[in-house]
């Protein structure tokens, strides 16, 4: 066997599904939670609301409004051109055609810089730390949420989780899960937080 097939085996044997899953740790949510956040993740608070004040903290953008609020965002920072879930097309294409927007529902990666935005659908959210989950079971392509500049995440109120123990525990054996606290960022070259340099570098959270 060559080095490289040797390689390769390898690699293809630590990508194989684990024949037994470990068991999650078992810990009170008392203990996981900032007691500085926990009245606003009690039983009953308005998730959004504190989802919102943590996204925005790490540099996302909570959006209310739908589809409309959208398309008015979109033309006024002049991003007239992109994908949109095929699934969230009913929904959208008449506010985003009304605005002069051009929507493409398949993704076409020779073209990745044609797309100045993406519009997918999220998982789940996390109130606790301002993240949207992404599942390669409900985001249609997975290159238009990560590739374009701007990517919009759709999410409803009953996909917004307290904590990272509710989330975890409500999106059970998902093996691709994606976390994304604001938008993409790095402080690899001396220190410096840039954003947008693996992925987009406008995270948006909208509520439908």
């Amino acid at each position: 066997m060559s080095s490289r097939e040797t390689i390769l085996a390898r690699v293809r044997d630590a990508l194989a599904p684990l024949k037994q899953r470990a068991a999650y740790p078992e810990f009170p949510d008392t203990v996981a939670v900032s007691p500085a956040l926990a009245p606003q993740l009690a039983p009953g608070s308005d998730l959004w609301a504190a989802f919102s004040a943590r996204a925005r903290l790490v540099h996302g953008t909570p959006m209310e409004g739908g589809p409309a609020a959208l398309a008015a965002w979109l033309r006024e920072k002049k991003l007239t051109r992109g994908y949109c879930d095929p699934a969230l097309l009913p929904q959208f294409e008449p506010a985003l055609a009304a605005a002069g927007l051009t929507i493409e529902t398949t993704f076409d990666r020779a073209r990745v810089d044609d797309y100045e935005f993406g519009i997918t659908r999220a998982a789940a959210a996390i109130a606790e730390s301002g993240t949207l989950v992404l599942s390669d079971t409900t985001t249609s392509s997975r290159l238009a949420a990560l590739a374009p500049w701007v990517h919009v995440a759709t999410l409803t109120r009953d996909q917004i989780h307290a904590t990272l123990a509710d989330a975890v525990a409500a999106l059970g054996d998902d093996p691709n899960l994606i976390w994304c606290t604001g938008p993409s960022r790095t402080a690899d070259v001396e220190g410096i937080l840039i954003e947008g340099v693996h992925g987009p570098g406008e995270q948006i959270a909208l509520l439908v």
